[in-house]
C-alpha cells in the first residue's frame, strides 16, 4: 500500500510539474505603422529659402529614427504631383524613394486616378513597390487595375480611393465603384486570410467614421483626403482612425498591440510635423539628384511651344506676347530700380542654386509666362526671360510697347494688382507666410510720370496768374 501511494504521490508530482512547465499562450504583438498622405512629388523640400519643411528625404530620416519593430510603411495616395509628363517621371522616382524606405503598400489618391488607364498600366508594370486600389476599376471589364490588397504576414493593407470629386478628373478608361460597395464584396473573402485589417482609404473625415460605423472587420483605418491632419487618435465602432495631409510636411505613426484576431489596442496615435531641423536621408537626396538630372536631358511636352499653343481656347488669339524685362525698364525707370533691388530680380538664381534650373515644377515661379507659347523655354537656359520680371505680374506687354514706340493710340494697358496675383507662386511651402499688406510695400512701384515715358505725352499749357506790380 505504501509503495501504491508513493506511485501516486510520484505521479501526481509529474502532473504538477507538467502543469508549469506547459506553454502560455503567445504574448500580444506589438506593430507600428508609419504612413503619409499627400506627399504631392516632394522629394525634396523647395529649398528657396532657409526654414522650408517636410520632403521624403526628412520622412526617411524620421521613419528611421522612430521605426519600432517590424515598422508597417505604406501611403493612403496623392503621392503624385500632377498628370504632366514630367511628373509622373517624378512619380517614378517617389515610388523608388517608397520602396528604400520598405513600403509595403502604396493606395492610389485623386491625383493618380487622374492619369489615364494605360498609363497606370505602364506605372503598375514598372513600381517598385506595390500599388493597391480595390474599387478603381477599368471601364471596359470591371476588373480592378491595382492589387485590392496586400497582405503582410496575416495583416491584410486594402486600399479604397474616394469616386466623389473625381467625375470631371478621373482618366480616360476607368470606373470608381462605391467605397462600400467594394468592401461589401471584399471582406467576406478576407476572413481566414487576414487577423487585421488596415484600410488606407482617401476620403475625408466624415466618410472615414462612416466607413468604420458600418464594417466592423477594419480595425485600423488610414486616411488621406482631408481638410489637416488629425488632432488626435481617433475611435469609431471597432476601427482605429487617424489621418494626415499637408504635402509630405506631416506624417502619421500609430503603434499598437495586437491581442488576437481582430483585437487591437493602440499605445500610441499621433501626427508628427516633418520639420526643417530633421537631417535629410542622403539616399533619398541622391534619387531627387537623379530625377532632376533625367529631367534636364528629356525633351517634354512643356519645350514645345507648338503643344503649348493647341492647349489655348481654339479660335482664341493672344493679342500680346511676353517681350522681356529689358523691353520695359528704359521707360519705366523707377519701377525699374524697386525691381533691380528685389529678390523677384534674382530668382532663377535660386534655381541654379538648387540645380533645379531644369525642373519644371520649380520654373514657372522663377521665369516669365513658362508654360505658355512665348513665355521662357528650358533651352534658354540664362539667356532671356528668366527671375521674375514686370510681365511676370503684368501679364505679356509686347503690344504695350508697340504701341508706345510708335505712333499708334495705347489701347493696352495692365489692370491692378492684387493678392491673388502674388499668391500664384506665394503660397503654402513655396513661401514664408504670406501677408499682402506686410510683402507689397518691399516691390511696390506706382504708375510712371509721363516725362519718363519713350514717347511722352506733352503737357498741357500751364497759364501763370497775373499779378498786381507792387509800387
Amino acid at each position: 500500500m505504501t509503495r501504491w501511494r508513493s506511485l501516486a504521490l510520484a505521479l501526481i508530482a509529474l502532473l504538477v510539474l507538467a502543469a508549469c512547465g506547459k506553454p502560455s499562450a503567445p504574448p500580444p504583438k506589438d506593430l507600428t505603422i508609419q504612413f503619409t498622405a499627400d506627399v504631392r512629388g516632394r522629394l525634396v523640400p523647395c529649398g528657396c529659402f532657409t526654414g522650408q519643411l517636410g520632403g521624403l528625404t526628412r520622412i526617411a530620416t524620421l521613419f528611421a529614427e522612430n521605426a519600432g519593430p517590424n515598422p508597417l510603411r505604406v501611403d493612403v495616395g496623392d503621392a503624385i504631383e500632377g498628370t504632366a509628363d514630367y511628373q509622373q517621371i517624378q512619380y517614378g522616382y517617389i515610388l523608388k524613394a517608397f520602396a528604400q524606405l520598405g513600403y509595403a503598400a502604396a493606395n492610389i489618391g485623386h491625383r493618380e486616378a487622374a492619369l489615364p488607364l494605360e498609363q497606370l498600366r505602364a506605372i503598375r508594370s514598372q513600381s517598385p513597390v506595390p500599388l493597391i486600389s480595390a474599387n478603381l476599376l477599368d471601364a471596359a471589364t470591371r476588373q480592378p487595375v491595382f492589387e485590392t490588397h496586400r497582405m503582410v504576414g496575416r495583416v491584410a493593407v486594402v486600399g479604397l480611393v474616394d469616386p466623389r470629386g473625381l467625375t470631371d478628373s478621373l482618366g480616360a478608361g476607368l470606373v470608381v465603384e462605391k467605397m462600400e460597395t467594394t468592401l461589401s464584396n471584399l471582406l467576406p473573402k478576407l476572413k481566414g486570410q487576414a487577423d487585421f485589417i488596415v484600410l488606407l482609404a482617401f476620403t475625408d473625415e466624415a466618410t472615414l467614421h462612416a466607413l468604420a460605423r458600418e464594417f466592423y472587420e477594419l480595425d485600423v483605418i488610414l486616411g488621406g483626403k482631408v481638410t489637416q491632419p488629425a488632432q488626435q487618435l481617433e475611435r469609431e465602432n471597432r476601427s482605429v482612425i487617424l489621418y494626415t495631409t499637408n504635402q509630405s510636411r506631416a506624417v502619421g505613426t500609430l503603434a499598437l498591440r495586437l491581442l488576437a484576431p481582430h483585437r487591437v489596442e493602440p499605445e500610441r496615435g499621433e501626427i508628427t510635423l516633418v520639420s526643417d531641423r530633421i537631417p535629410e536621408d542622403r539616399a533619398i537626396r541622391q534619387l531627387a539628384s537623379d530625377y532632376r538630372d533625367e529631367i534636364r536631358r528629356t525633351k517634354l511636352n512643356v519645350d514645345d511651344p507648338t503643344k503649348l499653343a493647341a492647349e489655348l481656347v481654339p479660335g482664341v488669339k493672344q493679342a500680346a506676347s511676353f517681350a522681356g524685362s529689358a523691353s520695359c525698364i528704359d521707360c519705366h525707370t523707377g519701377a525699374a530700380e524697386v525691381w533691380q533691388k528685389s529678390g523677384h530680380a534674382h530668382a532663377f538664381q535660386a534655381l541654379l542654386t538648387v540645380k533645379a534650373d531644369a525642373d519644371p515644377n520649380c520654373i514657372a515661379c522663377h521665369t516669365v509666362g513658362f508654360g505658355s507659347p512665348s513665355g521662357y523655354l528650358r533651352e534658354f537656359g540664362t539667356k532671356k526671360l528668366t527671375d521674375v520680371g514686370c510681365e511676370s505680374c503684368h501679364g505679356p506687354g509686347s503690344l504695350h510697347v508697340e504701341q508706345r514706340r510708335s505712333d499708334a493710340p495705347a489701347t493696352d494697358h495692365f489692370r491692378t494688382l492684387g493678392a491673388g496675383d502674388c499668391q500664384k507662386c506665394h503660397h503654402g511651402e513655396f513661401s514664408r507666410p504670406f501677408d499682402f499688406d506686410k510683402f507689397w510695400p518691399q516691390v511696390q512701384h506706382n504708375r510712371e510720370a509721363a516725362a519718363s515715358l519713350l514717347k511722352p505725352i506733352p503737357p498741357l499749357p500751364i497759364s501763370k496768374p497775373q499779378t498786381k506790380e507792387r509800387r
